[in-house]
C-alpha cells in the first residue's frame, strides 16, 4: 500500500506543468546531442549542467535524467544507421543493427531499439521503485574480489560474443587491457605509459577509440574501394516497422535483455555496458529458429536484447545512487553534482527527507521513456532519409560530425589527432578480420579489473586465495571457467566455425 502511495506521490509531482516541461525538454536535448556522433549523456550532460542551476531541484534532476535518456536512444540511431556508438553500450547493438540497415531494414532495427528500451525502461522503473531497499543489499555483498571475477567473466563473454577466431578475440581484449592502462597510476599517481606526452597522462578517451576504429576506420575501408563496392546502404528501405515474425522473435529477446540489465544494472561499475554484451552474449548461444538470420548478419534479436538490457541497466543504476549516495558511473556522478548544487546530500536520507524528489524522479523515468517513443518511432522515417544521402555527401558530414563531437569532450586537439590514428588501426582490424568490440570492453572494464584486483590483494595482504575462499567470487570465476571450456570444446570450436563461414559467405 505504501508503494501505491509513494508512486502517486511521485506521479503528482511529475505531471506537474513544469516539471512535464523539463522533462520534454531533457528527452529533446539528448535525442538531438545523442545522434551527433561522439557526443554522448555523459558529454551531454557536462555541458548542460550550468543550465540547471537557476531550476528547482526536482525540475533539474528530472531534465537531466530526460537528458541521459535521449542522449543514450540516440546514440543506438547513429549505431544503426551510420556504424558510430553514441556511447559505450551502443557497441553491442552496431554488430546487427547497422547490418540491418544495409539490408533496407533500418526502420524495424529503430523500432526494436525503441520498443525494447521503452518496455526495459517502464520494468526498471517498478524494480527501481519496489525493490530500491532490498536490492542495495546484494550491491553490498560484491567487494573487490567479486568486481573483479565478474569483470572477468565479462570479458569471457566478450570471446564467446566475437566471431571467428578465437585467438583474434583474445588479442583484441588484451590490446584492450593494454590500452586501458595508459595514463596516471591510481594509488601511486605515477604516469605509466604516457611516453612524457602529457595529454597521455590521463589516459585514452573511449570516444577517441570507439570513434577512430568504428567511424573513421570504416570511411577509409569504403574509400578505398570501388564506388559500386563500397558498404553502404544500396538496399530500398522496406516497411519502417517491425512485422510481425520481428515482433514473435524479439519478444522474448527483451524479456531476457531487461531481466539481466535489471540484474546488472545495480552493480556499480560499467551496468549498462555489461548488461548490453552479456545480452548479446545469451541470445548467441540461444539456438537460432528456421529462416533466422545468424548474428553478425542482421539478427533482430541482437539489436532488441542489448539495447533493453542497456535501458534497464541504465534506469536500475540509480538504485545505488539513490539509496547509498554511491554513482555507479560517469553520469550518476554528475547526477550527484547537480544534487550537491542544490544542497541535497544523495543517499538513504534522501528517500525520508525529501520523499517529492526521490518518488517524483523515478515517476518521471517511467514518462520520460514514454515521450521518449512517441518522439522518436514517427521520426524513424526522417533518420531513415539519412540513408538516401550519396556516400560523398555522406562521409566528410560523420569525419566532421566526429572531430566536432570529440574535440567538445576535451576541447583539445589532440584527440582529433588520436582519432585519425585509431583511424588507421581501425581499417587494419577490418583488413585482418578483428572484431573491434572486445578491444573496446578490454578497454573500458582494465582499469576497474586493475583498481578491484589492487583492492582486494591490498585487503587480504597479498593473499591471492580470497578470489576462491569468497563464495560469490568464486561462482563467477567458476562459471567465466566453465564457459572457456565450452568454447574451447572441440564440437563447439567447430559450429562457431561453420558459424563464421557461413556469415562470410
Amino acid at each position: 500500500m505504501d508503494l501505491l502511495t509513494n508512486l502517486a506521490l511521485g506521479f503528482g509531482v511529475a505531471f506537474t506543468p513544469i516539471n512535464l516541461l523539463y522533462c520534454f525538454i531533457g528527452v529533446v536535448l539528448g535525442t538531438a546531442i545523442g545522434v551527433l556522433p561522439g557526443i554522448g549523456p555523459v558529454a551531454t550532460i557536462a555541458m548542460l549542467l550550468p543550465a540547471t542551476y537557476a531550476l528547482p531541484p526536482v525540475s533539474a534532476l528530472i531534465m537531466l535524467a530526460g537528458i541521459y535518456y535521449g542522449a543514450a536512444y540516440g546514440g543506438s540511431t547513429t549505431a544503426i544507421l551510420v556504424n558510430l556508438p553514441g556511447e559505450s553500450s551502443s557497441v553491442v547493438t552496431i554488430i546487427d543493427g547497422y547490418q540491418m540497415a544495409r539490408q533496407g531494414r533500418a526502420g524495424p532495427a529503430l523500432a526494436a531499439a525503441g520498443i525494447g528500451s521503452f518496455f526495459a525502461g517502464s520494468v526498471a522503473t517498478l524494480i527501481l521503485a519496489a525493490f530500491a531497499a532490498p536490492l542495495t543489499e546484494v550491491a553490498f555483498k560484491f567487494g573487490p574480489a567479486e568486481y573483479f571475477s565478474l569483470m572477468v567473466l565479462g570479458l569471457i563473454g566478450a570471446v564467446v560474443l566475437a566471431s571467428g577466431s578465437l585467438i583474434k578475440a583474445v588479442a583484441m581484449i588484451l590490446l584492450g587491457l593494454l590500452l586501458g592502462l595508459i595514463g596516471t597510476d591510481v594509488n601511486s599517481g605515477v604516469a605509466r605509459y604516457s611516453f612524457d606526452i602529457p595529454e597521455l597522462t590521463d589516459g585514452l578517451g573511449f570516444i577517441v577509440i570507439a570513434m577512430g576504429v568504428f567511424g573513421y576506420g570504416e570511411i577509409i575501408s569504403n574509400l578505398g574501394k570501388h564506388a559500386d563496392e563500397r558498404q553502404v546502404f544500396t538496399a530500398k528501405v522496406s516497411g519502417l516497422f517491425p512485422t510481425k515474425e520481428d515482433f514473435k522473435r524479439m519478444a522474448p529477446a527483451i524479456l531476457r535483455g531487461t531481466a539481466l540489465g535489471s540484474m546488472l544494472g545495480i552493480l556499480p561499475g560499467g551496468g549498462a555496458l555489461l548488461s548490453a554484451f552479456a545480452a548479446y552474449t545469451i541470445e548467441k548461444k540461444t539456438k537460432l529458429k528456421p529462416g533466422e538470420l545468424p548474428f553478425g548478419r542482421g539478427n533482430i534479436r541482437g539489436v532488441a536484447a542489448p539495447e533493453a538490457a542497456n535501458n534497464a541497466g541504465s534506469q536500475t543504476s540509480f538504485i545505488p545512487l539513490l539509496t547509498l549516495g554511491i554513482p555507479p558511473n560517469a553520469v550518476m556522478a554528475l547526477m550527484v553534482g547537480a544534487m550537491t548544487i542544490h544542497n541535497i546530500q544523495p543517499g538513504p536520507q534522501v528517500m525520508t527527507s525529501n520523499p517529492q524528489l526521490f518518488w517524483g524522479l523515478i515517476a518521471s523515468m517511467w514518462i520520460g521513456n514514454a515521450m521518449l517513443v512517441i518522439l522518436n518511432l514517427p521520426l524513424i522515417g526522417i533518420w531513415i532519409k539519412l540513408l538516401t544521402v550519396p556516400y560523398r555527401w555522406l562521409f566528410p558530414s560523420i569525419v566532421l560530425f566526429c572531430a566536432i563531437g570529440v574535440y567538445s569532450t576535451n576541447n583539445n586537439t589532440w584527440d582529433i589527432w588520436m582519432v585519425a590514428i585509431f583511424g588507421v588501426i581501425g581499417y587494419l582490424f577490418i583488413k585482418l578480420g578483428a572484431e573491434p568490440a572486445p578491444l573496446l570492453l578490454g578497454f573500458i572494464l582494465g582499469p576497474m579489473m586493475e583498481e578491484n584486483l589492487r583492492r582486494a590483494l591490498l585487503l587480504s595482504r597479498g593473499d591471492w586465495s580470497v578470489f576462491v575462499s569468497r563464495p560469490l567470487s568464486a561462482g563467477l570465476l567458476g562459471a567465466a571457467l566453465l564457459l572457456l571450456i565450452i568454447v574451447l570444446l572441440p564440437s563447439v570450436k567447430k559450429q562457431r566455425e561453420d558459424v563464421f563461414h557461413e556469415e562470410e559467405a
